[in-house]
């Protein structure tokens, strides 16, 4: 039987709007990198592992979800941006070194950023047209 928490965390996913599955989407990955970082410290290989293929999960959907016909070269650039943090903690889980997974967290924490911001400014304009 699932936990009232479980239950609460499906519906606020099947519940959210595009925009916000992308920023849970990104903390998830956030999430899980900062973990694995946290399994490097403590020589737990098998955390590590698990860590690293959730986020590289979770990256591989975001790389699935570009549309190139609408996004062009940002598509493009996002791509690369992806595939490059996919080798990173591919590295990652072969060598145990923390420096790739530091790499990585960065990147998504700069793109999350500039997403939630994105979003907000978005939200602002949509309510100044109204």
């Amino acid at each position: 039987m699932k936990s009232a928490y479980q239950k609460y965390k499906n519906t606020s996913v099947q519940s959210a709007s595009r925009e916000k599955l992308l920023l849970m989407l990104y903390e998830g990955a956030i999430r899980f990198v900062k973990q694995a970082i946290k399994a490097c410290d403590e020589r737990n290989i098998a955390d590590r592992g698990m860590y690293i293929g959730r986020a590289y999960d979770i990256i591989l959907e975001l790389n699935n979800t570009l549309d190139h016909e609408v996004g062009g070269e940002i598509a493009t650039r996002l791509e690369q941006l992806y595939m490059f943090m996919t080798e990173q903690l591919t590295q990652a889980n072969i060598s145990g070194e923390k420096k790739n997974l530091e790499d990585v967290l960065r990147l998504l924490t700069t793109l999350h950023s500039g997403w939630k911001e994105a979003i907000e400014n978005l939200k602002k304009g949509e309510v100044v047209n109204k």
